[in-house]
C-alpha cells in the first residue's frame, strides 16, 4: 500500500473515522490484513469484489472460488468466508426468540439474510404455531440452479412432526429475479390443497432473490389465511 498515504490506509482510516467511514474494498482489506508478494491488501480486496460482482456477491463464493483470485490463498480465503458468515449471523435472529411473523415483510426480513443469496435453488418451510410464532425452519429440497423437486408428503411430514398449525413456503431464485414461474404457482396450489387435507394452513409462498422478495399473498396470487388458525 505504498501509494496510499499512511493516514488513508484502511486500518489507520478505520481508527480515525470508524468502520462507517470506509468503503467496501477498504473494509475487506482490513479483514484480509496484508497483501501478497505482488499486491497489497487493498488491491486484493478490489480483485475479490470484482470477482464476486460486488460485495454482496461474496456470500455466494466458497473457498475454492475465492482462491481462484491471484494472491488469495487458503488462509485469506478462510478469513473472508468467516467474516461474511459472521456478518450474516448478526442479521439472523436467534431461534430461541421464537419471533412472531404475521406479515410477508416480516417473513422476508427473517428469511432473506440466510436463504436469499444461495447459489442453488433451495425450497423450505417456516413452521408456525397458532400465534404465528416460529417453531422451526427446514430446507426440504435442494435443486439445481433453476429447478427443484418438492413433494407435499415431505413438506407435511415435517410440519406434522413439529405440530405446526401453519406453514410458509419459501424458495430462492439464484437468478436474482424473484418473479414466480408457472411451476412456482402450480406448486403452491398443490401445497395449499394438501394442507387443506392435512389441516395445516399454507399462509404464503415467498420467493427470495438477493435482497428482494415476492410474496404470493401480497401480489394477490394466494388468499391470505393469516388469522385463520386461531
Amino acid at each position: 500500500m505504498k501509494d496510499v498515504a499512511p493516514h488513508d490506509r484502511p486500518r489507520e482510516k478505520l481508527q480515525r473515522l470508524g468502520a462507517q467511514g470506509l468503503g467496501d474494498n477498504e473494509l475487506l482489506a482490513v479483514v484480509i490484513g496484508s497483501g501478497s508478494r505482488d499486491v497489497d491488501a487493498l488491491e486484493l480486496a478490489n480483485r475479490l469484489i470484482e470477482r464476486a460482482g460486488g460485495v454482496h456477491g461474496l456470500m455466494r463464493l466458497g473457498l475454492d472460488r475465492l482462491r481462484v483470485v491471484s494472491g488469495v490463498g487458503p488462509a485469506r480465503a478462510a478469513q473472508v468466508i468467516a467474516a461474511v458468515e459472521l456478518g450474516r449471523r448478526t442479521l439472523v435472529r436467534a431461534i430461541a426468540e421464537r419471533p412472531k411473523l404475521s406479515t410477508p415483510r416480516e417473513l422476508a426480513t427473517y428469511l432473506l439474510p440466510q436463504y436469499g443469496t444461495a447459489d442453488v435453488e433451495q425450497f423450505g418451510i417456516v413452521m408456525l404455531d397458532t400465534k404465528y410464532r416460529v417453531i422451526r425452519v427446514r430446507i426440504v429440497s435442494i435443486g439445481s440452479l433453476d429447478s427443484t423437486v418438492v413433494h407435499p408428503r415431505e413438506v407435511f411430514r415435517e410440519a406434522a412432526s413439529a405440530a405446526a398449525a401453519a406453514i410458509v413456503l419459501f424458495h430462492n431464485h439464484p437468478s436474482g429475479d424473484p418473479t414466480p414461474s408457472a411451476d412456482d404457482l402450480a406448486l403452491t396450489t398443490r401445497m395449499v390443497n394438501a394442507g387443506d387435507i392435512m389441516g395445516i394452513d399454507v399462509v404464503d409462498h415467498l420467493i427470495l432473490a438477493e435482497q428482494r422478495y415476492f410474496s404470493l399473498v401480497e401480489a394477490g396470487r394466494l388468499e391470505s389465511r393469516m388469522g385463520g388458525t386461531g
